[in-house]
């Protein structure tokens, strides 16, 4: 017989988000920015755009949150919305890649700072593929010893996830701190220079903002394992506005360090740009330690993500009989299973695909399925205004309609600049419809659980 899963705070909710929020994007994803666009004011602007487009999404998630207060995120939230085909699909997405992806990205990351640190730089050939050997001595035995945390007691996992959130926060103060007292100024301008604004209507400008949406994917973290946070339905919402805010002022602070002690040219087209700016401010020797540190902080952002993604899997096991495997929890409370399952998910990524291609796999789902979610808010306000809101949305109608606005945008060219990898995602999202019709929908308890 298994527990019931305990219950967390508002601050671990909130770590749960800052964590999935602040991973490789903030730390490798810049140097992409600045190859297309080498100016200062752009690429803030950059930034400052993506936390405005995640709060008006956290916004509108917090007022469907606080209706259907239950685990699952976009997959509970769209079945209850608009159907449970699309709430499906979307599950589909989170377990298969939705999750996996981003901490497959982590790690790897975590392996290219550490890696020529220890002299770990030579690749094995595995069945026609290159491999980097730091995939099997660094990345791989992190998501492994992480896992492993996860399928033990909510409150261990809860402090795990605390401490080393904690950490990562205040190693990116350190780091934005450090980048404007000991950094040599740059000719960077913060402020419209001369050609700024052709850059800014440039198509390098909108596939940068695919990067830093990316940067900023997990604002809606706290949703999937509502069941588990107590009073979701006021915590939830406080978690989603707290966590972006804390992180969209951490991330201008961050990049603006980073532009303003680092020479452009020696960051563009590179992922460790956390490791080349502390160089440029810290020497060599900083940059080492820097970049050890850097890597530790990865670990929140890989333990959040394996925290929440399996809590989907979960919930679909819980409403599709065929699935019931994935809802069974261990003597602990936690899905064993799909904790087990996600990580295999992990494994086959870290091996196959690089930081890059990752990152857009994933990206155009992700934007899909919160798209939906979001549209949903203002289907329910207009087709089922009896439902009791406890939270509401903030500067609605302007929130939902600026957040699909830029959503569409920014979807248009991740498809047109980034086709092979979105014909994956297709494909993916195909295989989902098959395995639905599979499941022949949702069991009839299931719905009746929801519904109450």
């Amino acid at each position: 017989m298994t527990s019931p899963p305990a219950k967390v705070g508002l601050l671990t909710a909130v770590a749960i988000v800052v964590a999935n929020m602040v991973g490789t994007g903030v730390f490798g994803s810049l140097g992409f920015q600045v190859a297309g666009i080498p100016s200062g004011f752009p690429v803030m602007l950059l930034w400052l755009l993506g936390g405005l487009i995640s709060f008006c999404g956290a916004v509108c998630y917090a007022e469907m949150a606080s209706m259907f207060p239950r685990s699952g995120g976009e997959y509970h939230l769209l079945s209850e919305t608009w159907h449970p085909f699309f709430g499906f699909l979307a599950g589909w997405i989170s377990v298969t890649v939705g999750f996996a992806a981003p901490v497959a990205a982590n790690a790897s990351l975590m392996g290219e700072y550490l890696g020529p640190l220890f002299g770990i730089t030579e690749t094995i050939s595995l069945a026609g593929l290159e491999v980097p050997l730091f995939v099997f001595l660094i990345s791989i035995p992190t998501v492994f010893l992480v896992s492993l945390v996860h399928l033990g007691r909510i409150d261990v996992i809860s402090r795990f996830q605390e401490w080393f959130t904690i950490g990562k926060v205040g190693l990116i103060l350190l780091l934005g701190i450090l980048g404007f007292t000991l950094g040599t100024r740059q000719p960077v301008s913060f402020l419209p220079a001369k050609g700024d604004l052709s850059l800014i209507g440039s198509e390098s400008f909108a596939i940068s903002l695919v990067f830093v949406l990316y940067a900023y994917t997990g604002w809606n973290a706290a949703t999937y394992m509502m069941d588990e946070v107590r009073r979701p339905e006021r915590n939830v919402p406080l978690a989603l506005l707290i966590g972006t805010l804390l992180v969209t002022a951490l991330y201008l602070l961050v990049n603006a360090a980073f532009l303003y002690s680092t020479p452009i040219a020696a960051m563009a087209g590179n992922a460790e740009v956390g490791k080349i700016a502390a160089e440029s401010f810290l020497g060599e020797n900083g940059g080492r330690l820097m970049s050890i540190l850097i890597s530790f902080g990865l670990i929140s952002s890989i333990s959040s993500m394996i925290w929440a993604g399996p809590r989907v899997s979960s919930s679909i096991g819980r409403d599709h009989r065929k699935f019931s495997l994935l809802a069974r929890r261990n003597k602990n409370g936690v899905p064993a299973l799909a904790i087990l399952i996600q990580g295999t998910v992990v494994l086959i990524l870290l091996l196959t695909a690089t930081f890059e291609q990752m990152i857009h796999y994933v990206q155009a789902l992700l934007t899909m399925s919160s798209l939906l979610v979001v549209t949903g808010l203002v289907y329910l306000r207009i087709k089922r205004p009896e439902i009791t809101r406890p939270y509401r949305a903030w500067g609605y109608p302007l929130t939902p309609a600026i957040f699909a606005g830029m959503s569409i945008y920014v979807l248009f060219f991740q498809i047109q600049g980034k086709p092979k990898e979105f014909l994956f995602g297709l494909i993916t999202l195909a295989i989902g419809v098959v395995v639905y019709l599979f499941t022949g929908g949702k069991n009839k308890d299931g719905a009746e659980k929801v519904a109450k």
